[in-house]
């Protein structure tokens, strides 16, 4: 059995508390308010509990076993806070990837939506992420991850046209039915195309049940996960880890014990004789598709609909998202970089993520990812940078 383990890496510029008064001012990702909003503040923050110590564990793995592989993604968004504040921590992803056994993945640079709104813009920002990954990785990735691993069956077809090789997504029940996720299917009509999908229930029992200590399988233990996980032999090819990278660190604190869990995961795993590691490429060149996996619907890996209510599922969302779109034509017929850009930043999911109007386990989840008091406050604060950049785009045409 294959274990595909990969890691995300993203944070969002994260819009400061712009009011309908600070409309005029052209701050909008402002790095000097010592807010939530602070986004110097929380990525340096994120880095020293985060990013450092996970790639050391993850460089000291795979100098220490030969067989282990990595996947991940990391968004333009990131990496343009990185080079900016916290270049040290970029250089330790580099370092990963020259090890030889560390591949990237492709996705949207500014880890948007736009899929579902404009081709022209979505293609755009994956061309544009593919340059970054080449510039700074030396990799061109032929594996792909639509933000929040959103997918339906015209994202299969447009990942053949565009020949990749492997998509990741969602391995939700609804969608399986009978079937496992631990084997690759691939969309109707694109046999070329393989589709991993994320075992979420192992997945998640690292990212999101390791410190629960009310969870009958608490403590996480690296015997008991590597039991769990050899259990597919025989009954699947591979189980496929996907989770973020801020799991170790951010989301599951040092004392929580992750680290040494991560540090010792593979070679436990590597006990068994049948096991191994590959990068999710390998793994759709190795293993056959078992059949076609029909998603007419929007999948994600988010909250307990599995869809994109996490992000439009509101009145508010759907205005902002709309809102934005109606901009785009404008934006670009401006031929201004600054604004284009700044548009652009302004498509990140997390924006919309923070308006969620959720209630229980997924509003709790919600509340805890964003700096604002309210999705309301979110709102708000997007419609007046949205009101301004308008104001900019109609003076820039005039």
């Amino acid at each position: 059995m294959t274990i595909c383990f990969y890691l995300h890496v993203h944070q969002p510029h994260r819009i400061r508390h712009y009011r309908h008064s600070s409309i005029g001012r052209r701050d909008y990702f402002d790095e000097t308010e010592e807010l939530e909003t602070n986004n110097k503040r929380v990525l340096q923050k994120i880095v020293e509990k985060s990013y450092i110590p996970t790639n050391r564990v993850l460089l000291s793995l795979l100098e220490r076993h030969p067989e282990f592989r990595l996947s991940l993604s990391i968004t333009g968004t990131v990496v343009e806070q990185l080079e900016q504040h916290a270049p040290e921590a970029l250089e330790s992803f580099v370092a990963l990837t020259e090890t030889g056994k560390v591949e990237i993945v492709s996705e949207t640079y500014h880890h948007s939506l736009s899929f579902f709104y404009s081709l022209s813009e979505f293609e755009a920002q994956v061309e544009l992420h593919a340059k970054m990954v080449k510039r700074l990785f030396g990799q061109r990735p032929s594996a792909f991850r639509n933000t929040e691993l959103a997918y339906n069956n015209d994202l299969g077809r447009w990942a053949g046209r565009r020949g990749y090789k492997a998509v990741l997504i969602e391995g939700w029940d609804y969608v399986l039915g009978d079937r496992s996720p631990n084997f690759l299917y691939h969309p109707p009509g694109e046999p070329n195309v393989k589709l991993l999908l994320k075992n979420y229930r192992l997945s998640d029992d690292i990212a999101f049940r390791f410190s629960e200590n009310t969870w009958e399988g608490w403590p996480l233990t690296v015997e008991k996960f590597a039991s769990w996980a050899s259990r597919i032999n025989g009954n699947g090819d591979l189980v496929d880890l996907f989770m973020d990278y801020e799991t170790f660190g951010e989301h599951q604190w040092e004392d929580t014990g992750i680290f040494d869990f991560l540090s010792s995961l593979p070679g436990e795993l590597l006990k068994h004789p049948d096991n191994n590691f590959m990068t999710v490429s390998e793994a759709a060149s190795k293993y056959p598709s078992r059949g076609e996996l029909d998603v007419p619907h929007v999948l994600t890996w988010a909250d307990t609909e599995r869809d994109l209510s996490a992000w439009r599922g509101n009145a508010i969302q759907e205005d902002a998202l709309s809102r934005l779109y109606e901009l785009e034509a404008r934006v670009f017929a401006a031929r201004d970089p600054v604004l284009i850009d700044t548009w652009r930043r302004l498509t990140t999911s997390d924006h919309f993520y923070y308006m969620c109007t959720k209630w229980f386990n997924d509003g709790d989840v919600h509340a805890y990812f964003s700096p604002y008091e309210s999705p309301y406050d979110a709102f708000s604060y997007y419609m007046n940078v949205l009101k301004d950049l308008e104001l900019r785009i109609t003076a820039k045409n005039a």
